[in-house]
């Protein structure tokens, strides 16, 4: 490298250094940067490096100096410290959305974070039982397209598709395009959700990111009927996010299950006090075989008011199952 590039690139070198192999732990001297500088092809000397490092300071980096047996400098704070980019690295492992390939390059970009002492930190397996990843190494590409038509109000299309005993693709409507309005991307039961609005329903409805395929952004604008929704108020009617008719529900409820429906209804739901020991609760939810569920892991903690359909319909439900016990 001739001496020119190299000395115009030498403030670089220096914060690369500085930023990759040092943290609390691990000091380097000026004798040690000018080492590693020189492995670069850079010619420094010491009155320079602490120019270089008083710019970088100046500049914003976090470089701090401290004596032992010599005076040793390391780069203190980061945008992200470690235990912020382990929270990361656990969150990208264990998801279900995020493929196993996809998995280990977020987490090597992660790692260039840190200092390489620091980065092996974050190779560490998140054991998550029975842990299913995605299989569809695109849905980062369809991610990216849906933010941008939600972003400028554009339609987009793309075909939906079930797996068969075989594990290949079945395409919904023999493969032929969806065209909706997409409104917004919500994360439920560890899935990505497109929530839109189709025209041949006059509704919203929604689709699992990780089962579309050739997403596409076109020119035509959304309808007008997708700026009229609520995503908080959505989420809270769905179970699962399974389809279903949207229904008034009035449950009694044991006190001791006041945590799990804050949980799914949020704070702003309305508690009736019944007895000493019970509450009323008055909600509209889509009524599915996912909500079916819910209400029946309480057993005797929670009864169903209203409406009669509900009651039949959770009858109907539980008989069904006995019998294949038989």
């Amino acid at each position: 490298m001739p001496k020119s590039a190299g000395q115009k690139l030498k403030l670089l070198y220096l914060m690369r250094i500085l930023l990759t192999q040092t943290d609390e732990s691990h000091m380097l001297t000026v004798g040690d940067l000018i080492s590693r500088l020189a492995d670069h092809g850079v010619n420094a000397e010491r009155k320079t490096v602490y120019d270089d490092i008083e710019a970088l300071r100046l500049f914003g980096l976090d470089i701090v100096m401290e004596k032992s047996k010599s005076y040793g400098y390391y780069v203190a704070g980061r945008d992200f410290e470690l235990p912020e980019l382990k929270l990361l690295a656990d969150a990208v492992q264990s998801s279900k959305f995020i493929t196993e390939k996809k998995s280990r390059a977020l987490i090597k970009k992660l790692e260039g974070l840190l200092s390489v002492h620091d980065a092996g930190k974050l190779r560490r397996q998140v054991y998550i039982q029975d842990r299913v990843k995605s299989m569809n190494e695109s849905i980062f590409y369809s991610v990216d397209t849906l933010h941008y038509a939600i972003a400028e109000g554009k339609k987009i299309s793309f075909r939906y598709f079930d797996y068969n005993t075989r594990k290949e693709r079945v395409y919904r409507r023999d493969g032929a395009q969806y065209v909706v309005s997409p409104f917004a991307l919500s994360w439920s039961d560890e899935n990505y959700y497109l929530i839109a609005h189709t025209d041949e329903r006059e509704g919203f409805t929604h689709f699992r990111v990780d089962r579309m395929s050739h997403v596409r952004k076109l020119d035509e604008n959304r309808s007008a009927g997708a700026g009229r929704f609520d995503l908080a108020n959505y989420s809270k009617k769905m179970f699962g996010m399974f389809g279903g008719e949207e229904t008034d529900v009035k449950l009694r409820v044991h006190n001791q299950l006041i945590g799990a429906f804050i949980d799914h209804f949020g704070k702003d739901i309305i508690m009736i006090a019944d007895g000493e020991s019970h509450f009323t609760i008055s909600v509209r939810v889509v009524v599915s075989p996912v909500f079916y569920g819910w209400l029946f892991q309480f057993g005797e903690l929670c009864g169903v008011i209203s409406p009669q359909s509900l009651k039949d319909a959770l009858k109907r439900r539980a008989e069904e199952f006995l019998s294949n016990l038989e």
